[in-house]
């Protein structure tokens, strides 16, 4: 006789889990952080922004809920004071997103600054590295977790900047290794890559490519998420829940693309403004 399993109410995806949220203060982070509330779960928000960080703890609930921790992700002593907050706050980690990001140098490779680039290895790259690591240290001897790493479609394209790029493809090996070696303690690994996703990240860009894109009205589209296949930050949480929650319990070792078709047609419009603006602003 077949087993019947109750199903989780939808608004209780999350109960009773504690995830941590690199970046959680403002775009996709602070998109997820709500969600992630909203479903249950208690979270530590872990960014450098400490006035957006504290003020989106103090909406969502305050120490009972949400806390917020500064967090720099390219020091290893922060990373795992996240994660340890964690487990003294709320009493375990059973999320970990890794979701803090730059831009990176953006413009000919064979005039990019190497200091520009280690920087973004150290946010882009080896900050997930040791995201991966400290959950692996508190989830493995709880036998569960799901670690979740924000990609991009940059991983499976080469038209964007060459350091986000590169560290971006490298996120998805680092993803399969994990997943491969930490699934006998019942954790997960998986990647979202995003497309054209609107959020404060663009502001990273030169004034100058922002001004072009502007007058394109790219932007509002972007800000409101309504025109195909341009969404807002809410579309990437919407993916991480379901990395988060026990509904992709047999997924590990994926990469969740949520583009809006933009990688099917990689020279599309869209694509075709962000390097008109790149041009205009000297940058390609």
């Amino acid at each position: 006789m077949a087993t019947i399993t109750k199903a989780v109410p939808t608004a209780l995806r999350l109960q009773d889990k504690v995830a941590v949220i690199t970046g959680g203060a403002s775009g996709i982070g602070e998109e997820t952080v709500k969600k992630f509330v909203a479903h249950g779960a208690k979270v530590i928000i872990a960014d450098i922004q400490d006035a957006a960080g504290e003020q989106l703890a103090h909406e969502l609930g305050g120490p009972e809920t949400v806390r917020y921790i500064h967090c720099d992700v390219t020091q290893e002593e922060h990373v795992a004071a996240a994660v340890d907050l964690s487990v003294s706050a709320y009493g375990g980690l059973h999320v970990m997103f890794n979701n803090a990001a730059v831009t990176g140098p953006v413009g000919p490779l064979d005039q990019m600054l190497m200091a520009d680039f280690d920087r973004a290895y150290g946010i882009l790259l080896k900050a997930a590295v040791m995201g991966v690591k400290h959950a692996a240290r508190v989830m493995k001897p709880m036998q569960t977790g799901s670690i979740i790493t924000t990609a991009s479609v940059s991983a499976h394209i080469g038209s964007g900047p060459m350091a986000y790029t590169t560290f971006k493809h490298a996120l998805l090996g680092m993803t399969r290794s994990a997943a491969f070696e930490l699934r006998a303690s019942n954790i997960r690994a998986n990647t979202i890559s995003p497309g054209m996703i609107w959020t404060p990240m663009w502001n990273q860009l030169p004034q100058a490519a922002i001004d072009k894109v502007q007058t394109l009205s790219f932007f509002p589209a972007m800000k409101t998420g309504v025109s195909h296949p341009i969404a807002g930050p809410d579309s990437i949480a919407n993916a991480a829940l379901f990395l988060a929650s026990d509904d992709s319990s047999f997924v590990t070792g994926e990469d969740l693309v949520v583009d809006g078709s933009h990688m099917l047609c990689p020279e599309d419009l869209i694509t075709k403004i962000i390097k008109s603006a790149l041009k205009s602003a000297g940058l390609c």
